[in-house]
């Protein structure tokens, strides 16, 4: 499990998204699909569950209700990620950057394997770091066999090795 804590940014001040090219253009169509398809899906479900009578105790209006929420959310952030994104260039070698696999020892423990970049990518067997999390930060630019300080989020510190750096 990862023992970090994620970056807290003040109000107004949008996170940064890490995103390769293969993820911005998934959430570019999930965006496109849940603004066009999904709206549509959704108010027609709604306007069906009206046409069934008394508003208050009718469960398909509330569950759409509850869908149309659920995904006006999502498109909200998926428009906060598409406007604050940077697109992640990988290269290949051994030095710690966005888009690249990280397989570290903390304190010696076992290895544990990560992605650093955007929380909306996922890799089986890794763990999601983001670049801007204080871990992120301390292993950013290392090499393989280099140690970093992590002071964690109670004030204990941590030393960190870089065991691995790949390409997904």
């Amino acid at each position: 499990m990862a023992r970090f804590a994620t970056c807290r940014y003040p109000v107004g001040m949008a996170q940064v998204h890490h995103l390769t090219k293969t993820a911005l253009e998934r959430l570019q169509a999930e965006f496109h699909d849940l603004t066009t398809r999904g709206r549509i899906e959704v108010a027609d479900k709604i306007e069906r569950a009206r046409e069934m009578g008394d508003l208050k105790e009718n469960g398909d209006y509330h569950a759409a209700k509850d869908e149309q929420g659920h995904m006006e959310g999502r498109i909200r952030h998926l428009e906060s990620i598409l406007e604050n994104h940077v697109l992640v260039e990988t290269a290949d070698g051994d030095v710690v950057g966005p888009g690249k696999l990280v397989t570290l020892s903390i304190d010696g423990d076992e290895p544990e394997t990560y992605y650093l970049g955007s929380r909306e990518e996922k890799f089986a067997g890794a763990a999601t770091m983001t670049p801007e999390s204080a871990l992120g930060q301390a292993i950013l630019g290392r090499g393989i066999n280099e140690t970093a300080e992590y002071e964690t989020p109670n004030g204990s510190k941590l030393n960190v090795t870089i065991i691995s750096v790949e390409l997904p």
